[in-house]
């Protein structure tokens, strides 16, 4: 079978990046450009200066990649792009991009679904990986139990009803005044921490439910931190960051064990910024460990936001045949 060379584009939220990879699983290549430093004095992600800083810098970050993998745009298959979800301006920046060299080259142009490129970064981290296995999507913008049933077949067992888990990391990080982005800098103040010293709530929707609901855990650690302000009370951030990310690692954890259990799957992977949460990691370790199913996750340089899984999800999105014309639009709220 002839090889394919697929060049990936991500432009979602806050990373503007490209990869080229061949085969869906051998990266050539893989540049982000993070904009961490600029949206951090905002205590997050700035919608207009993301579109704006992604325009600035997606031309040289493709030809960047380009040059990484020692190929020209006219060697490569195919143009895979993320269409969606993310911010709106943020995608059509990607997208927009994407069409043009599609339409130049008359290559093919294959979307991708953001959460679905952040599954297949299992793929590339774990070569011998095959379908069918449950998956745990977590990030700033997404929670989702997916059951991956083929390599572009999906089918949703939980999400969350609200706030995403990222998100959640991220509003309680910029209450504790450590600043942005909060899940990485949760995880090292929870280090410090008992994740025992305060029991906060954590939510179960209906009996046979595996949807998530974050909003509420949220809400309890700010009023708990609010009460002792209020009462001149003092209090241990490490504690508190390691008493939450407790409760939200506790729900993630059980929820998508209790998934691969009812689907009778033997493999669970990790996948989104969360995934990279070393709570999350250890806890699903250990509970799978007692019922035989092994746990998956790949490094955090592609659980963050990067072009590798969307190459990864392109290249097996061009097989299947899903192309997509010159109409190709940015779907801000597209569902798995």
């Amino acid at each position: 079978m002839k090889d394919i060379t697929i060049l990936g584009i991500e432009s979602s939220c806050d990373e503007t990046a490209a990869a080229v990879v061949r085969n869906g699983r051998e990266v050539l290549s893989g540049v982000i450009n993070t904009q961490i430093d600029i949206h951090k004095k905002f205590g997050g992600v700035v919608p207009e200066v993301a579109s704006r800083c992604h325009i600035e810098v997606i031309d040289e970050v493709i030809d960047e990649a380009l040059l990484q993998a020692g190929l020209a745009l006219s060697d490569v298959d195919a143009i895979a792009v993320t269409y969606g979800p993310g911010l709106v301006g943020a995608l059509l920046v990607g997208v927009s991009t994407a069409k043009s060299l599609a339409y130049a080259l008359k290559k093919p142009l294959v979307p991708v679904n953001h959460i679905r490129g952040h599954i297949m970064a299992n793929f590339v981290a774990h070569k011998d990986l095959e379908p069918p296995f449950v998956c745990l999507v977590a990030s700033g913008g997404h929670s989702h139990i997916v059951e991956v049933q083929s390599y572009t077949d999906f089918k949703i067992l939980g999400r969350t009803r609200d706030d995403a888990a990222g998100e959640a990391f991220d509003k309680i990080a910029r209450v504790l005044g450590l600043g942005y982005p909060g899940g990485p800098l949760i995880d090292e103040l929870a280090r410090k921490g008992n994740p025992e010293a305060v029991r906060f709530p954590r939510v179960k929707m209906a009996q046979n439910s595996l949807d998530f609901s974050f909003s509420g855990v949220k809400t309890a650690v700010i009023n708990y931190l609010h009460k002792l302000e209020q009462n001149n009370e003092g209090y241990n951030s490490a504690d508190i960051a390691a008493s939450f990310q407790e409760a939200v690692v506790d729900v993630l954890s059980t929820h998508t064990l209790e998934a691969a259990l009812k689907t009778k799957n033997r493999t669970i992977a990790l996948a989104g910024g969360v995934a990279s949460n070393s709570a999350l990691r250890e806890r699903m370790s250990a509970l799978c460990a007692e019922r035989g199913i092994s746990v998956i996750y790949p490094p955090p340089k592609l659980c963050t936001d990067n072009a590798v899984m969307i190459a990864c999800a392109g290249y097996y999105g061009y097989l299947n045949g899903d192309f997509a014309d010159m109409t190709l639009n940015a779907v801000a709220n597209l569902q798995l």
